[in-house]
């Protein structure tokens, strides 16, 4: 993590982005885009995890390959499962970690550590948001303060953006059903 200013400048420009945007994709994006690039990372993903199939899904990336987002389906019990039960898991070595589903994949992506933190909503898991380095990093207590910060923010952002979404399209529904009301014709004697 690069300095204590920087966490805050990179907290208010996602808080800015966030407040202004109706569209999750938009606000996934950068989200994973200003994490990436403020804290020097290689890459950052943003994952919501589907409850039927349990497997996440990615919302948006940044610096990470295409040949690494598809190198399968990533498994909510078999990826870094720890993290959506007990919290955010810090990985300092991917080659040396059994918590990993792809470890051969991770290995050739240059990944060498990895911070996981879910995703939580009143109890409820909704996905993770996962940070990479292509260095050994050890994450410290302020590094992981600050994540879970941005994580808390991201999930009341993601489910408003759906409750928002639900909404818009029961009224454009709503709208659809109105019957048309005809102007009536006033007489002078009204």
């Amino acid at each position: 993590m690069r300095t204590e200013a920087v966490n805050y400048e990179t907290l208010n420009r996602i808080s800015h982005f966030i407040s202004s945007s109706k569209d999750l994709d938009d606000v996934s994006a950068q989200i994973v885009h200003s994490l990436t690039e403020a804290l020097g990372l290689k890459g950052c993903a943003l994952m919501l995890l589907n409850r039927r199939t349990d497997e996440f899904q990615v919302a948006a990336a940044k610096g990470l390959s295409q040949s690494y987002l598809n190198k399968g389906p990533i498994s909510a019990k078999k990826s870094i499962a720890a993290s959506l039960s007990e919290g955010p898991v810090a990985i300092f070595d991917v080659e040396d970690d059994p918590r990993l589903q792809y470890p051969e994949e991770a290995k050739k992506e240059g990944i060498k550590s990895i911070m996981s933190v879910p995703l939580v909503l009143r109890g409820k898991p909704m996905g993770v948001l996962r940070l990479y380095t292509a260095e050994p990093w050890e994450f410290g207590g302020q590094d992981l303060v600050f994540v879970q910060a941005v994580a808390e923010i991201v999930a009341l952002v993601i489910d408003n953006l759906r409750l928002y979404k639900g909404l818009k399209s029961s009224i454009d529904v709503l709208k659809v059903m109105r019957p048309v009301k005809r102007p009536t014709k006033r007489t002078l004697h009204e």
